[in-house]
């Protein structure tokens, strides 16, 4: 099922990614086949199937699921259950996805086979950049690649996000050396545990190898302009050290220690200049040229909540063309950037049709939502609504991948290899076209998310449920909350949660005064950063990649004046209800002019990595 090809032979890539997209039906149908026939005998199955492997009773019979439905049977391979009840295949480990349920990290199952699929996605990117890019043999990546905290589960299955699982994995630690997988940084740093530490020394090795640089990058642009940051309050030391050739004394990985001095082997006060000239300007537009000359392109996600980087990306990066290369997930690596050098707003992803079988519920177009307005949420015609809870998509709106529409929006559901069958991955993705009889697809946003920083995903519930607990402590003190709403302020990095508060005095002045309200009102900050999902506390306190909360206190009639303006852009009267997050600029000018006050979270929120023995005790 998977071809085997020499990345670096462009021709040879590009010609199987023709093959692969020439024949999406039959990959499809074999690829459904393949999976069913495997796991035929597994508990999920048989339940619905019998044993059977017909594609038509499949659809007719096993269920278009979420998480929840499937959580009892991924809790049971973690406590100790056989691997078969889901996959006949036995389960390697558990993929921690950016989603929660209940508070707590969704788990995909996963398989050593999957690291093969992995790795092969991996090697189709490189046909498409170097029939893009040309010399990226030449010279090196500076791709800053972190891992993450793994949890323990109660049968000692690793369950980790998937890029720390392939970082450790032995297909990336003995990866060939091609044209796109040389980097500056060294392996050990990479793997390095403690992120300040990691980061520092893979900033220090690019900024020695500054001339051989041809490509930056992380995964996501949130995780680049962290770098970029750190750089920032941090470049005068990293001087220091290639001035002197010694490297910080703080740096006390044994492994990024060693691997390092490879690399600073001696003094080098000229580069050392060079670099303190460049930092030492006033403005850092460009910095990314100035510091890495022969770069060629920034390569960061930045579709989807990651769009909200781009322009800061721009800036830093002096006009070099950002790349978004793929589209992946922890349930199923997906699709691949076709045109690598398209504008951001443009990129669309050929989903490659051996790396799972893939189905779609069709997500209706709402008239007030779609039309061409540019309504106080945001949206404007290419963005569908949130589903209807009460009229969820059902099995019959189901379609396949060879059979949606050019324009239509969809939810992609998705069957693996591993275990997943027809499971809704919660994106909207919106068909931008054909690449051959393979569709191409823009991603639109994840469901029911309001609000996204880094690989936090919060939704309109967690939002209210955290917004309903931290109001609570304005009630003794003769306070109402009245209305709220949000939006993700990335105009700083790291970016920070912004909570819009209209709040009403019971009329009550001698319970309280200004400075008693302040404090509250900061505690409502940390509270409301305390009721988010795990997620979100392990990027606010673990990894320093969000910021501290804010709560913005606006004058009472803004919410009235925002329904004005929504109303005057063309939202229904009978329909309009508060928006809960606010990405349009006008909106958002309203909500502005009526500040009154603001306050931070002052604390940061308990977190701890997640034990699934204590949890299910």
């Amino acid at each position: 099922m998977l071809p085997c090809f020499d990345p670096s032979d462009t021709e040879s890539g590009l010609r199987l990614l023709e093959e692969l997209t020439s024949d999406a039906a039959r990959i499809q149908r074999e690829v459904l086949k393949e999976i069913l026939t495997r796991n035929a005998s597994t508990d999920y199955l048989r339940g619905f199937m019998c044993g059977h492997v017909d594609e038509e009773l499949f659809k007719e019979r096993v269920p278009v699921v979420d998480y929840d439905d499937i959580k009892p049977y991924i809790e049971g391979i973690a406590n100790g259950e056989r691997s078969d009840i889901i996959s006949a295949q036995p389960i390697s480990e558990l993929l921690t996805s950016s989603g929660t349920s209940g508070g707590h990290p969704k788990m995909m199952p996963s398989t050593e086979e999957e690291l093969d699929r992995k790795t092969f996605f991996y090697n189709l990117l490189v046909p498409i950049m170097n029939k893009y890019v040309k010399g990226l043999d030449e010279g090196k990546a500076m791709y800053l690649l972190f891992i993450k905290p793994e949890i323990s589960t109660p049968c000692g299955l690793p369950a980790r996000p998937v890029l720390t699982s392939y970082y450790k994995s032995h297909h990336f630690r003995k990866r060939p050396h091609n044209s796109y997988n040389v980097y500056t940084s060294p392996d050990e740093t990479i793997l390095c545990e403690d992120s300040r530490q990691s980061m520092y020394c893979q900033l220090l090795c690019g900024l020695i190898q500054r001339e051989e640089v041809l490509r930056v990058g992380a995964i996501f642009a949130s995780a680049f302009l962290r770098a970029i940051k750190f750089l920032e309050h941090n470049w005068r030391e990293l001087c220091s050290n290639i001035r002197t050739g010694q490297l910080s004394d703080w740096i006390v990985d044994s492994d990024c220690r060693d691997a390092v001095s490879l690399i600073l082997q001696k003094p080098d006060p000229v580069l050392a200049s060079t670099i303190e000239r460049e930092c030492g300007n006033s403005s850092w537009e460009g910095i990314i040229r100035k510091l890495w000359p022969r770069t060629k392109y920034v390569e960061v996600i930045v579709t989807g909540s990651m769009a909200q980087y781009i322009p800061i990306l721009e800036i830093y990066s002096g006009g070099l063309p950002l790349v978004s290369t793929m589209y992946a997930s922890s349930e199923c690596y997906f699709g691949i950037n076709f045109k690598p050098l398209s504008d951001p707003s443009d990129v669309s992803y050929t989903l490659i049709p051996n790396m799972g079988y893939f189905e779609f519920l069709l997500v209706e177009k709402g008239d007030e939502v779609m039309n061409h307005k540019d309504l106080c949420n945001g949206t404007r015609d290419r963005v569908p609504p949130d589903d209807d809870d009460n009229n969820p998509p059902t099995t019959k709106a189901v379609v396949d991948l060879v059979d949606v529409k050019v324009g239509n929006y969809y939810e992609l559901v998705v069957t693996t290899f591993n275990g997943l069958y027809r499971y809704r991955v919660g994106d909207i993705l919106m068909v931008t076209g054909f690449h051959n009889a393979t569709p191409q697809f823009h991603f639109v946003q994840r469901q029911n998310v309001v609000l996204s920083i880094d690989t936090d995903k919060t939704s309109e519930d967690d939002l209210l449920k955290a917004v309903m607990d931290a109001k609570r402590l304005l009630e003794p003190l003769g306070y109402i909350l009245t209305e709220y709403t949000s939006y993700a302020d990335t105009s700083s990095v790291p970016g920070h949660y912004v909570l819009y508060w209209e709040i009403t005095s019971k009329d009550r002045p001698d319970r309280t005064g200004p400075a008693d309200l302040r404090l509250a009102m900061e505690e409502c900050c940390h509270k409301v950063e305390e009721s988010l999902d795990y997620v979100y506390r392990r990027c606010r306190k673990k990894d320093r990649s969000i910021g501290a909360l804010e709560i913005r206190v606006v004058r009472e009639g803004t919410f009235d004046a925002l329904m004005d303006y929504c109303l005057s852009q063309g939202s229904s009267v009978n329909q309009y209800k508060t928006p809960r997050n606010i990405k349009s600029e006008a909106a958002l000018r309203v909500l502005e002019s009526r500040v009154v006050d603001n306050f931070y979270s002052r604390k940061l929120p308990h977190w701890e990595p997640y034990n699934m023995s204590s949890s299910s005790s």
